[in-house]
């Protein structure tokens, strides 16, 4: 696939209820805050949260989708600024700011209901 400045990606995936129990089981982290809806309650947050790791990935998923694949990411960062809630929808948007030297710079962040709930992500693509 190729990538061109300007062009932007995006990608759109709603959290389904368990996949902060599949997520705990493949990261390894178990914190009740992303399995535990009545802990998470007690501790006053709206419910379980998603982790934040998970959110990211989906970040790098929209990005190996626009570059044709996960060989394709060859750096990523995010700034993480709020929680992510299960069962609503979360957009990926980003635009390609730089071409250079077979590298892709890209631009993105992650919203849901609204709230920005990554920003400043940057991944840099291999072309």
């Amino acid at each position: 696939m190729t990538l061109e400045q300007g062009q932007q990606i995006e990608l759109q995936v709603t959290p389904d209820p368990y996949v902060t129990v599949r997520y705990a089981g493949a990261s390894g982290d178990f914190n009740p805050i992303h399995i535990d809806e009545q802990f998470a309650r007690q501790v006053g947050l709206p419910g379980r949260i998603l982790h934040g790791l998970w959110t990211m990935a989906q970040v790098a998923r929209a990005h190996t989708d626009a570059a044709g694949g996960p060989d394709k990411l060859k750096r990523l960062s995010v700034q993480f600024r709020g929680m992510g809630r299960m069962g609503e929808e979360i957009t990926v948007t980003g635009t390609v700011r730089a071409l250079d030297g077979g590298f892709a710079t890209v631009d993105s962040e992650a919203r849901q209901s609204g709230r920005r709930i990554i920003r400043n992500g940057v991944a840099e693509l291999l072309l």
